[in-house]
């Protein structure tokens, strides 16, 4: 009941005009964010950073804008999907087996709404799942040392690759990048300067807004200069929605789907690295080993071939907050994204934030959960709306991304230097991009870096030197082990996951032209 008061006191929280306003506006951008083919919800929420801090929003009112422009690109990622055979980001692919035969077919609104009722369920539960779960866990780290903090983060970093990476070498360079960028400033503890190479303005860091921003949005521009002369193709295939509602028979018949998918994405999120696109896959796999093994319908346009993907992606975006509030440790690269918001925010995500900070961290549950609700409401009604945002020209939004960006980052620090920093970023983001070099161990770097160095620090300290502290215990051996695991699995089936995937994606799009 402990659990049921706690989200009681969030919903009076989050209840408010102010709030409830801040949800519909974040769930509104975040589908536009989400339908653009290429952005996906960590680009998303990293352009409406600035906006958030440059308004002067609080703590509360910020996270719910970009919490619900997270779940909101979650849902729009699949109008590209189903509509032009894109996938607005990489756990949408999965939507696209049956999702883009059923427009073809003249069921694009049938689609388009059973997938917004499929995350509709997949995000619910998750959420509720994230309620019920996360204050647990929180009991469990409250065992936790520095040492086992260090090898905490150490499964970050080790992990977030993700389960379908096939070079971990490069997540690796990345990290190691990001754990460099950190080190810059003055150390805290003998207040010596490093890396600052005599630059007051570096005397304090680097802010990691201004590494997000630059590395996420504006690296988009910079792609979009590079690629300006075929930005337009495919904007003219766009299908007709058809029927907007799907039959009630048909959102009967795909319950026990949604179910499935909703269960198997949640547990793939609250791993380390596995995320949003592991949950899409094998909630796909499942479902079709358990309803069409002989291959007759999935891949041809059946309704639960939409279902599955969207319940998984949607659940395991859920999941991924699992890990990130109760221990402060990000699932995914948007939670990595948002675990920068809190950090901005002075806010700690980890064990105490349950204790320190109850009416936050309830209060943002309770309004994901109306987020999602009015995702809902604004994705079956508004389908076609969402759909004509595909025809805007790339030229044109493209300039508005770096003016938010230059806008909103100088609207926090008041610092040209900042500025030219954030084009530094984007430089580099823009050149990792084109070398398929992975941009959220950077981040997480950046974020956690300093909390890492502070941890091994207090170990070594407490062991007087001895280094044989991290294994010390049972909880950091097996958090070790999870470590190694987590590195080592993606070399070893991250490549046959991806030839699956493309595999089921070539077999689908011969269908269709036979």
């Amino acid at each position: 009941m402990d659990i049921f008061s706690a989200l009681g006191d969030g919903f009076a929280v989050a209840l408010t005009i102010d709030n409830l306003g801040l949800a519909l506006v974040g769930a509104f951008l975040g589908t536009l964010m989400g339908a653009l083919p290429g952005l996906g919800p960590a680009n998303g929420v990293a352009i409406l950073i600035p906006i958030a801090f440059s308004l002067g929003l609080g703590p509360l009112p910020s996270l719910i804008l970009l919490t619900a422009v997270y779940y909101g690109a979650m849902y729009g990622g699949r109008i590209s999907s189903i509509l032009l055979n894109i996938p607005g980001d990489e756990p949408a692919m999965m939507t696209c087996l049956d999702g883009y035969p059923m427009a073809k077919a003249g069921r694009a609104g049938e689609a388009l709404s059973l997938s917004g009722i499929a995350s509709f369920v997949g995000s619910i539960i998750a959420t509720l799942g994230l309620a019920i779960l996360a204050p647990q866990l929180v009991k469990i780290a409250l065992l936790f040392g520095p040492a086992e903090y260090f090898v905490l983060f150490t499964i970050a970093f080790a992990t977030l690759g993700g389960i379908s990476s096939t070079n971990q070498a490069k997540s690796a360079f990345a990290a190691m990048l990001g754990l460099g960028i950190a080190m810059i400033g003055v150390d805290t503890q003998t207040g010596v300067q490093r890396f600052t190479f005599g630059e007051v303005h570096l005397f304090d860091g680097i802010d990691f807004l201004v590494a997000i921003v630059g590395l996420f949005a504006l690296s988009e521009v910079f792609v979009f200069l590079e690629h300006r002369d075929d930005s337009k193709a495919g904007k003219d295939e766009i299908r007709p929605m058809g029927r907007l509602i799907a039959p009630w028979s048909t959102i009967r018949s795909c319950v026990p789907t949604m179910g499935r998918g909703t269960i198997i994405g949640f547990l793939a999120g609250i791993l380390p690295g596995a995320g949003a696109s592991l949950g899409s896959f094998l909630s796909y796999s499942v479902e079709k080993q358990i309803v069409d093994n002989k291959g007759e319908t999935f891949g041809k346009g059946d309704p639960r071939g939409v279902a599955a993907p969207e319940a998984g992606n949607n659940a395991a975006a859920g999941g991924a907050l699992v890990p990130m509030l109760s221990l402060g440790v990000p699932g995914s690269g948007t939670t990595a994204v948002l675990l920068a918001v809190l950090l901005s925010l002075n806010i700690t995500p980890g064990p105490l934030l349950f204790t320190k900070s109850p009416d936050i961290v309830w209060g943002l549950i309770a309004a994901m959960l109306i987020a999602n609700v009015m995702l809902l409401i604004l994705n079956i009604p508004l389908v076609g709306l969402f759909s004509r945002v595909l025809l805007i020209p790339t030229h044109i939004l493209m300039p508005l991304v770096a003016m938010i960006s230059f806008v909103g980052v100088y609207g926090i620090s008041g610092s040209s230097f900042d500025l030219i920093l954030m084009v530094m970023f984007g430089v580099l983001g823009w050149v990792l991009r084109k070398l398929e070099v992975p941009l959220v161990p950077i981040i997480l770097g950046i974020l956690l870096g300093n909390e890492m160095e502070v941890n091994l620090r207090r170990a070594m300290t407490l062991s007087d030197g001895d280094w044989s502290v991290l294994v010390a215990s049972p909880l950091a051996i097996s958090l070790w082990v999870i470590a190694i695991i987590g590195f080592v699995a993606p070399m070893l089936f991250g490549a046959t996951m991806r030839r699956k995937l493309e595999k089921s994606r070539k077999d689908a799009e011969g269908e269709l032209t036979d």
